[in-house]
């Protein structure tokens, strides 16, 4: 057994995403067919708990618009080199105690990217610095969630029909070692955008932070003392 989460948009909250943590039959591997395989397997606890519709957003959506939404397809501008990968600019964009940020990134393969050893030997993630701005770690996923907003603003019209799901998932999203999350922050904009915070948000990294700052939106990584109560959320 595994859990895993769907995220859903909620704009009535304060704290803008409902996480809903699901227990599923894990299918091991890395084959397309057991990601498959999990996907339909969490959707189906999803749908056991109330939510009907989830969207996949990976490269492993079975639907476009889902793979489209995947932080490897998403494209984000830059002054220098025009609309590059969002995956490439977040992983080129942090800064850790021993160096960094690591521009050169920004050009390369997003999946590249995530093997460059420079990411794992450069110390203690401190924050990230992108086009000149800095950004904190706290909110935790607040710059992920920037790059994540500003690539989906220019499309935010096509967005809005996303609003018939129920919630969104990322199977490549694992909860216990990760926090960001594209699922996650495809809720958030849509929570965002019902509460016509959306446009005052996204004019600067500081209105955005002090959106998130304001807000009780606080993302945090999942830990392993969480009791059987908590595996299973009925709607409500």
């Amino acid at each position: 057994m595994a859990e895993r989460p769907i995220f859903v948009p909620n704009p009535e909250s304060d704290d803008f995403v409902k996480e809903v943590f699901l227990q599923l039959v894990w299918s091991p591997g890395f084959a397309l067919v057991q990601k498959e395989k999990n996907i339909a397997a969490l959707h189906k606890a999803a749908d056991a708990a109330g939510y009907h519709n989830i969207l996949e957003v990976s490269t492993k959506s079975e639907h476009k618009r889902g793979q489209h939404l995947s932080a490897f397809h998403l494209k984000v501008k830059t002054k220098r080199l025009g609309e590059i990968p969002l995956e490439s600019a977040f992983q080129g964009s942090k800064v850790f105690e021993k160096g960094g940020p690591f521009v050169d990134l920004y050009e390369m393969e997003p999946r590249d990217t995530r093997k460059d050893l420079r990411l794992k030997e450069s110390g203690k993630l401190i924050g990230f610095e992108f086009e000149g701005t800095e950004w904190p770690l706290e909110p935790k996923t607040a710059f992920y969630d920037w790059l994540y907003a500003g690539s989906l603003y220019p499309h935010r019209d096509w967005i809005t029909k996303l609003s018939f799901h129920d919630g969104f998932s990322d199977i490549e999203f694992n909860p216990f070692r990760s926090i960001n999350c594209q699922a996650r922050s495809i809720a958030l904009f849509l929570s965002l955008m019902k509460r016509k915070e959306l446009d005052n948000a996204i004019q600067s990294s500081a209105n955005f932070l002090k959106t998130l700052q304001n807000s009780s939106y606080r993302p945090q990584l999942r830990s392993d003392d969480f009791t059987s109560k908590h595996l299973f959320v009925q709607r409500v």
